[in-house]
């Protein structure tokens, strides 16, 4: 399966989160069902990560996530088992948009970088699908 360049992907996608200048400085705001295309039901953060690593790739079966880095950079890989889109996250107006059903991988972390995490359900540890290979055969299947 070979990647793609960001924005051919119809599924996972940049949302910007619009910025608020001002000379003491700028905000961005996060709203569920405005900026957050779900209900905002956990938030949170990966921070501390060492330069040039990697977390650990995942997807669920129905919680729903928009991420951004809030500091730093890294790169966000989506696969939905169609195609590979790797998303570069730098800017902390704008995140990704991560609907159920897709394996996502968070790699290549510049030190200090903060990754922010919105999710669409609380925390359940039988959402999560931590096998690539059992998320292809769920794929494959339908089941998924």
């Amino acid at each position: 399966m070979a990647d793609k360049k960001a924005g051919t992907n119809k599924k996972a996608r940049i949302i910007s989160l619009g910025k608020i200048r001002d000379r003491r400085g700028n905000l961005s705001v996060v709203e569920s069902g405005a900026s957050v295309p779900f209900e905002i039901a956990r938030t949170y953060w990966v921070y501390d990560v060492p330069g040039g690593e990697a977390r650990q790739g995942h997807a669920y079966y129905n919680s729903e996530e928009l991420i951004i880095a809030l500091s730093g950079s890294f790169d966000l890989l989506v696969d939905d088992g169609n195609e590979r889109v790797t998303f570069h996250l730098d800017q902390c107006n704008k995140g990704v948009y991560v609907p159920s059903g897709t394996w996502r991988h968070l790699l290549n972390f510049a030190t200090n970088s903060i990754a922010l995490v919105i999710t669409s359900t609380a925390y359940s540890p039988k959402d999560y699908i931590r096998d690539y290979d059992e998320f292809v055969e769920l794929k494959k299947d339908g089941k998924l």
